[in-house]
């Protein structure tokens, strides 16, 4: 730093990665050098570290075993200002895109293969079973873009930093850097504490973790956990607000809003399609949400008791607390419910039976690690999909049955297992070639919790895969997964339910639709009773002013020489783009029911 540019380059530096280096506890007597490294592109670390391959002798090397260590090659000193160290990283990726990305590139195969000590150089799949023990994450939470954009993102360091091991009491770090001109990623490797020559190098792989460790540790480190019980019990009702914000209710005895039927009803809302297509004269679209009284939000509204003092004559689409059936980890303790008991010990199917077996992996991992290990031990098929709580569109949602992916997967964010359905009903489409996954969209409306008032709308709607189903490619997304409509290149296949109860009675003439609908209508009007026996915040509250419109989510499965529905999920004020291209009248149909009691034979009450 001789110079006036260097220096002004250095402030530079440390006016756009300062934040950064400080949110990851890098000292800052590394920054200059860091800058410096980074400015001249110096990876300078074979001169202070060894890369040693490890010898088993006559014993085979486990699964899980290491194939390389670090070493030093002098002493290193924490107040060595120059002891920080650039680590580049072989590839970066997405979850969708890794596949693609080792087909593209052979050569990153071969240099991965020969990291791991995997036998047959080009083996992508086996390189994709082994990643988890060497990949590391990190997301970008810029303020204000878009969810795709925050997805975590994975990496894998050089030979030098994949081959620094794991210890409970680790001499260094490793935390990943974006050089914000370049946008590059490397990792810094720098010491906690003194080594000497010939000390091996090691770093914790799961800082911070002072609970469930050796669960964590799983992707590197064998343990059994199958004696463990798996039964899940409802959290207590502090996990119910943990990360919200609670919404303010309003008082007993709230009336309900008295209409005027001598004059429209005023509508505000931000959702388009409302505003397109509520188009009866009973209703009339106003700008202004203080003279609405109607409000149509598609944001999160809490403030009910507000709502209930100063506009007391407008009715909401929301309920208190309805994200019970909504947020998917909620979801599922709201299912379990109304079970008697909590699994079949021969063939550890868990009940409810129609909703696939679910964990949290924020709070039931080691009830899931050891439903795991137990079902490996069955040799039963152990397939999984991680969802994020409070994603939709299937976004950073992957389907495994690889233990260390999951456990590595769960370090990301909140998320669930759960049991990916393996045996699927399945449609048979002429233009895909076969027979395809499809999933059906029921809407749910709720009226009134006390007493429970819930309609459905029979007008259901169909998605589609468009790739022949088969339990293999878990990564290719038109084969598995049935969200076709936000994707520029994907094919969205359109029927209406009408046609598709036609096509479905010459493909499963024993299986008539009327009798599905009715099993379905009978586990939505379960878990719409069960999501109102408790109390909020561990159940949707009563309100007068409030109306719900919520869209389930249902695939069938072959259980037992039956189809059986299956809920996947509920989702918060859906997207009714379709239902309203498909029947015009949605709207006015659906704001009729929920604000002036009108019913009519598009729905059925359940």
């Amino acid at each position: 730093m001789d110079n006036l540019a260097d220096l002004n380059c250095f402030e530079t530096f440390l006016t756009l990665h300062a934040g950064q280096l400080k949110a990851s506890g890098v000292p800052d007597i590394y920054y200059k050098a860091l800058f410096q490294k980074v400015h001249s592109q110096i990876f300078d670390g074979g001169e202070y570290f060894q890369l040693l391959l490890l010898d088993y002798g006559d014993e085979e090397r486990g699964e899980k075993d290491p194939v390389f260590t670090v070493v030093s090659l002098q002493d290193i000193k924490t107040d060595c200002p120059n002891c920080i160290f650039l680590l580049d990283h072989q590839i970066t990726f997405k979850l969708d895109s890794i596949r693609k990305e080792l087909i593209e590139n052979p050569s990153i195969v071969h240099r991965l293969s020969s990291m791991m000590g995997l036998p047959d150089k080009y083996d992508i799949d086996n390189v994709l079973e082994s990643i988890w023990k060497y990949c590391n994450f990190y997301s970008i939470n810029a303020q204000g873009a878009p969810v795709e954009e925050t997805l975590p993102m994975w990496y894998i360091n050089d030979e030098l930093g994949s081959a620094v091991l794991h210890s409970d009491e680790p001499n260094f770090r490793i935390v990943p850097f974006i050089h914000a001109p370049t946008q590059l990623t490397y990792s810094l490797l720098y010491p906690i504490v003194d080594v000497e020559k010939g000390d091996q190098i090691t770093r914790d792989f799961i800082e911070n973790v002072m609970v469930n460790r050796e669960l964590m540790l799983l992707p590197w480190q064998e343990h059994n956990f199958s004696d463990e019980s798996f039964v899940q019990k409802e959290p207590e009702r502090s996990y119910f607000l943990q990360g919200r914000i609670e919404e303010s209710l309003p008082e007993d005895g709230t009336n309900s809003p008295i209409i005027d039927r001598n004059q429209p009803l005023k509508v505000f809302t931000d959702y388009e399609f409302v505003s397109k297509y509520l188009t009866d004269d009973v209703f009339e679209i106003v700008e202004e949400s203080e003279k609405a009284q109607i409000l149509w939000l598609t944001k999160h509204f809490k403030g009910f008791k507000e709502l209930s003092e100063e506009f007391p004559n407008t009715f909401i689409n929301q309920f208190p607390f309805e994200n019970v059936v909504t947020i998917k980890d909620i979801l599922a303790v709201v299912c379990r419910r109304s079970i008697e008991k909590h699994h079949d010990p021969e063939t550890l199917e868990t009940y409810p039976n129609w909703l696939p077996t679910t964990f949290n992996l924020k709070t039931e991992l080691k009830e899931f690690v050891s439903y795991y290990q137990q079902r490996g031990a069955k040799e039963l098929d152990n397939y999984w999909i991680i969802k994020p709580f409070n994603l939709a569109r299937s976004l950073d949602t992957t389907i495994t049955n690889n233990l260390s992916q999951i456990i590595r997967l769960s370090q990301t964010g909140p998320k669930i297992a759960q049991k990916y359905i393996s045996n699927p009903v399945l449609f048979y489409r002429p233009d895909a070639d076969g027979k395809v996954k499809f999933d059906v969209r029921y809407v749910i409306l709720l009226s009134k919790v006390k007493p429970l008032e819930v309609y459905v709308y029979k007008k259901f709607f169909l998605r589609f895969s468009n790739i022949p189903f088969s339990m293999c490619e878990f990564d290719v997304y038109e084969k598995h997964f049935t969200v076709m409509n936000y994707g520029e290149k994907l094919i969205l296949k359109h029927i209406k339910c009408e046609n598709f109860v036609n096509l479905w009675k010459e493909q499963y003439e024993n299986n008539q639709w009327d009798g599905i609908e009715d099993e379905i209508c009978s586990m939505l009007k379960q878990v719409f009773i069960n999501a109102t026996i408790e109390k909020p915040p561990c159940g949707i509250a009563d309100n007068p002013q409030s109306r719900g419109l919520y869209a389930a989510d249902i695939m069938l499965s072959h259980e037992n020489g039956k189809f059986q529905p299956k809920l996947l999920e509920i989702n918060f004020v859906p997207d009714m783009k379709r239902a309203c291209e498909y029947y015009n009248d949605c709207y006015n149909d659906i704001f009729k029911l929920l604000f002036l009691g009108e019913e009519n034979e598009v729905f059925r009450r359940i």
